[in-house]
């Protein structure tokens, strides 16, 4: 898909969707950039020894200086791909103003500092890139979001953040979009819900080739989405 010796970032990349992510990118020829706070995380990713897999250490992305810490290291940036983030599930009288917070800061703050960042990054190249943001099912369907208000709203966050971008960044040929998935099949999940059908859930491999698709030199029109990626769940 173009992805040659392309360098991409690629946020989260430690984790279950962001395995299948870094997988999927370089067998696809890219050369990926992933941050990580915890060094158990690099320890435990399955991808930590590929040539065209670059962990940075230290890397806290609610942290201005950190982030462009890690994007002024990343030669000729092509894509940003924000994966991390945080789930917390309370009814609104049990949501204290840090339960809140907590969620912009992991969900919000980190897309919009790495969406500043990567623009910041992308603009001097005169090549254009690509940036994709993940948010969620109940981002869209805000009843879904019941029980779960703060992560839920600030995920909506990330969805404006995704739509006015695009449109402020086009002119340079920085394409900006989202995907909202449903409940994806990782151990996590299983783990909370040993009783669901796993089989309905979205496969981390195939909400990965949709980002995939987005964040290529092949999308040369797909700006401003926030693509569904729900499967049967």
């Amino acid at each position: 898909m173009g992805y040659h010796d392309r360098h991409v970032v690629v946020t989260g990349g430690t984790g279950a969707l962001g395995t299948a992510m870094v997988g999927a990118l370089i067998e696809a020829g890219a050369i990926c950039h992933v941050p990580y706070i915890n060094p158990a995380e690099a320890d435990h990713f399955a991808l930590r020894g590929h040539a065209r897999v670059k962990l940075v250490a230290d890397i806290e992305l609610t942290n201005e200086d950190a982030v462009a810490r890690l994007y002024a290291g990343v030669p000729k940036l092509w894509a940003s791909i924000h994966i991390a983030g945080g789930f917390a599930m309370a009814p609104i009288g049990e949501t204290t103003k840090s339960d809140l917070m907590k969620q912009v800061d992991m969900n919000f703050v980190t897309a919009f500092l790495c969406c500043r960042a990567a623009v910041n990054a992308m603009r001097p190249t005169g090549a254009g890139g690509r940036i994709v943001n993940v948010a969620t099912r109940p981002a869209l369907e805000w009843r879904a979001g019941a029980d779960m208000v703060a992560y839920t709203a600030s995920k909506a966050a990330v969805v404006a953040l995704t739509v006015a971008l695009a449109e402020e960044v086009v002119q340079a040929d920085i394409l900006v979009n989202a995907i909202a998935p449903s409940t994806m099949d990782t151990p996590a999940n299983r783990k909370a819900m040993p009783k669901a059908d796993f089989s309905a859930w979205t496969k981390v491999e195939d909400v990965a080739a949709t980002i995939l698709f987005l964040a290529s030199p092949e999308n040369r029109v797909t700006r401003g989405a926030v693509v569904p990626v729900y499967g049967r769940s």
